[in-house]
């Protein structure tokens, strides 16, 4: 095996990596040289500007039809890993805005190493994103996967936030488990780690290795399924994303969830859409495992969702519910090769991104005004704070899927995609699923209109939490009055590269 050599050109390459890396060391040097009375907050601001240096270079390395391969083609630099890198950072920007002058030191006993723990968080989701092989791929998942771990746990002195912390930990680490376990097959069946290797080999030996990729890809279904909380791996969630502090739970409800679908794309689609098997049989049952764990976590997330009184909890279910969303694109299995699936399944994680930070966000600001997490702390927020109940609303609807929102047409985009491939069953899931989330969301709307805080506790806005709000809330408004024009750019790219897939 040659070694790896790493030149000066190829480092242009990995900027955006390594302006996280860099960023993040010399604040965890600084935080600990610094004397205990300063404030951290600035940590927070010089976090959010690497974050923005790593944007720029991201959308400096955009240039569709052109791949970079490097590490001895174990990591590619493409516009598939690209426009899911911008949508993880962006959201991460917001997250940390929304912690400046929200996440305290009463709360969160180092918030410093808050707020330089989300650089290499991120730096994971970005490493998945653009991983072609195993073992880059598994670095990165195990690079999020520890941070997070770390940051669910920030809250250190709640036992709330203890007792998630140790079960994220303890599933986690099996979910894990499970993941390189189906890794060690594909690795059994090619001798190799790298994914355009391992799908030559099974197409060139495919009617032998076929019992090995049936094992194999129901423990990565398995395994990914836990990272993105669908149903029936989602035990996890509900406990984490309640005792967790508001803007881990953002960024694990967003982010985490994001990156194993980049992965999800990346090994389903390389090694069941382009191989050329001698029968569709393997690609049809995969894909049909996929079709009914998108189902079963549609259905389970919104009717458990119905009876929820907390709003982490409820908001835990509605995200297992979305993953069966997000699931949709995947489990559409004809035409697998069309692009089509992505610009579908990447406007929706846009619309997903911005609705929940934004929805995490006046959670946030509930939590600093009353101390309540339950959606009865949401009673009479118009009265208290009309503004901030009129960016809510829009957030709230835009999460059930009323029309002339972001989420409206990113249901609907999913929903066609249902139907041309004559997945009808899935589509009518969808649809009733969708109408079932409707109870809810309206019941915080409800809370906010129609019911009053007997206490009438006033609520402040933090500047940055407020910005944070209404950049989602108006992105999010903003998407759902013009969405032809993001499909439209992100199917220009793909029809210029057929990057979204590992061709070598």
């Amino acid at each position: 095996m040659e070694p790896i050599r790493i030149h000066v050109q190829d480092l242009t390459h990995l900027l955006p990596e390594m302006t996280l890396v860099i960023t993040a060391i010399l604040l965890s040097v600084l935080d600990l040289f610094l004397p205990k009375g300063v404030n951290r907050k600035w940590i927070g601001w010089l976090s959010l500007a690497g974050i923005a240096v790593s944007i720029a270079f991201v959308i400096a390395q955009l240039n569709p039809g052109q791949t970079i391969v490097l590490l001895n083609e174990s990591y590619r630099v493409d516009d598939f890993g690209n426009l899911l890198k911008l949508a993880f950072l962006g959201g991460t920007a917001l997250i940390i805005l929304m912690s400046l002058g929200s996440v305290e030191d009463g709360e969160i006993p180092h918030v410093g190493e808050y707020y330089y723990f989300l650089l290499p968080a991120v730096l994971g989701a970005m490493v998945m994103a653009s991983s072609a092989d195993l073992i880059t791929l598994f670095v990165g998942l195990e690079l999020l996967s520890i941070t997070s771990y770390v940051l669910v746990a920030m809250k250190k002195k709640n036992t709330r936030s203890n007792e998630g912390a140790f079960k994220y930990v303890i599933l986690g680490g099996i979910s894990s488990a499970v993941i390189l376990y189906g890794m060690s097959f594909l690795y059994g069946i090619a001798g190799t780690t790298n994914l355009g290797a391992i799908q030559a080999a099974i197409v060139s030996g495919y009617e032998s290795y076929k019992p090995l990729l049936y094992v194999s890809f129901f423990l990565l279904l398995a395994g990914f399924g836990f990272k993105i909380a669908a149903a029936p791996f989602h035990s996890w969630a509900p406990d984490v994303y309640q005792g967790a502090p508001t803007p881990v739970t953002a960024f694990l409800a967003v982010i985490s969830k994001g990156a194993a679908f980049a992965i999800l794309f990346r090994v389903f689609y390389v090694l069941l859409a382009l191989g050329q098997f001698g029968d569709e049989g393997l690609q049809k049952d995969i894909f049909l495992a996929l079709s009914v764990v998108a189902a079963t976590a549609m259905i389970w997330g919104n009717t458990v969702a119905l009876r929820q009184k907390n709003a982490k909890r409820l908001l835990a279910y509605s995200g297992i519910a979305n993953a069966g969303y997000l699931l949709v694109p995947l489990a559409v299995h004809i035409n697998l090769v069309q692009v089509d699936n992505f610009s579908k399944f990447f406007f929706y994680l846009i619309a997903y991104i911005l609705m929940n930070i934004g929805a995490f966000a006046v959670l946030l600001i509930i939590e600093k005004s009353t101390g309540d997490e339950e959606i009865k702390g949401f009673a009479g927020l118009y009265y208290r704070a009309p503004w901030t109940s009129a960016a809510a609303v829009v957030l709230l609807l835009s999460l059930a899927g009323i029309p002339i929102s972001a989420g409206f047409f990113g249901k609907l985009y999913l929903l066609f995609g249902t139907m041309q491939a004559h997945l009808y069953w899935l589509g009518a899931v969808m649809m009733i699923t969708s109408v079932i989330s409707f109870y809810y969301y309206f019941g915080i709307i409800r809370q906010m209109f129609m019911r009053a805080d007997l206490e009438e506790r006033p609520v402040s806005v933090p500047l940055p939490l407020g910005i944070t709000l209404w950049l989602c809330a108006g992105l999010t408004l903003l998407l759902g009055l013009v969405p032809g024009y993001l499909l439209a750019y992100i199917d220009r790219i793909f029809s210029l590269t057929r990057d979204l897939l590992i061709l070598s």
